[in-house]
């Protein structure tokens, strides 16, 4: 062989070492994968519709391990009507490519229906319950932190207080969470974000449940809700069109709680209640809650 060749053949192995060893280095061997984030609850509807006991992307990996930077698993509770694809498919993989371990599971339906949530809110609280324990035992982790839209918010807070939860849970966040209830108005509207016109009533139990006045709203309210150990985040935005008095009726105004509009950081952001779980802001402030020691700035666009 020419020892033009050689020394050409020689140039290109050391050429592809040395590439080998930049894209080594650029790509750690442990870093998060990229799960597809989807841009709104139109799109996660759709994605939900072949398989509405789905997960969303990043969410329920088994092989999930909670790493030093974020040592507790996440749990995501759903909102009255949604399921696990449509509700948590913005929000639920940000979080696991930003390192964290995410779950969420069925409850308050069948799992082969689309509407699901709206089983009676304290049977939800006792599934997440049992869930939690599961995730713990999965993981290892001694406790775990939660995030609630709407319903799911109630949800949380109701295990918190009336179901025991707290000393399994570090970290508590709501999306404009029914915490002391809105009328059945606000909750045909979000219907009708999700297509539905007739569900309100006895096919809705959970939907009397939110209703001011009711058993479980009197029982949470029933002296403090916010529960000692437990770090209480509450994020609402002014465009609440479900979840009214808007700001009164899911805040909680208590000691040690932080209650935050969407608008305090971001002010021209003009997310409504059913797409607070896609909001890039969001994403940045509930981030911000579970790990308040590393502060982000909070990306409005």
């Amino acid at each position: 062989m020419p020892a033009r060749t050689h020394r050409f053949l020689a140039t290109v192995a050391i050429l592809a070492a040395v590439l080998t060893a930049f894209f080594a280095a650029a790509t750690p061997a442990n870093a998060a994968p990229h799960y597809l984030v989807l841009a709104n609850l139109g799109q996660g509807i759709a994605a939900s519709t072949p398989n509405p006991a789905g997960s969303p992307a990043g969410v329920n990996v088994s092989s999930c391990q909670p790493s030093a930077a974020h040592p507790r698993p996440v749990v995501l509770i759903t909102g009255t009507f949604g399921n696990m694809i449509d509700d948590w498919s913005g929000l639920g993989p940000t979080l696991a490519n930003r390192g964290y371990c995410v779950y969420s599971t069925v409850i308050g339906g069948s799992p082969s229906s689309l509407i699901q949530t709206i089983g009676a809110v304290a049977t939800s609280a006792a599934q997440i319950g049992t869930f939690v324990n599961q995730v713990r035992s999965r993981t290892g982790a001694a406790q775990v932190d939660l995030v609630g839209h709407s319903q799911g918010g109630l949800i949380g807070e109701y295990y918190l207080k009336n179901l025991n939860g707290a000393s399994k849970v570090h970290s508590f966040v709501g999306l404009s969470p029914t915490t002391h209830g809105t009328t059945l108005d606000g909750l045909a509207l979000l219907g009708k974000a999700f297509g539905i016109t007739d569900v309100i009533g006895a096919a809705c139990p959970a939907c009397g449940d939110q209703v001011p006045g009711s058993a479980v709203v009197t029982a949470l309210n029933a002296g403090p809700v916010a529960q000692p150990g437990v770090s209480y985040t509450i994020i609402e935005t002014r465009n609440e069109f479900v979840v009214t008095p808007a700001g009164t009726a899911a805040f909680i105004a208590e000691p040690g709680v932080t209650n935050t509009w969407v608008q305090n950081s971001c002010p021209f952001d003009a997310v409504d209640h059913a797409s607070l779980s896609y909001d890039k802001g969001v994403y940045d402030l509930v981030d911000n809650a579970l790990d308040p020691a590393h502060p982000q700035p909070v990306h409005c666009f």
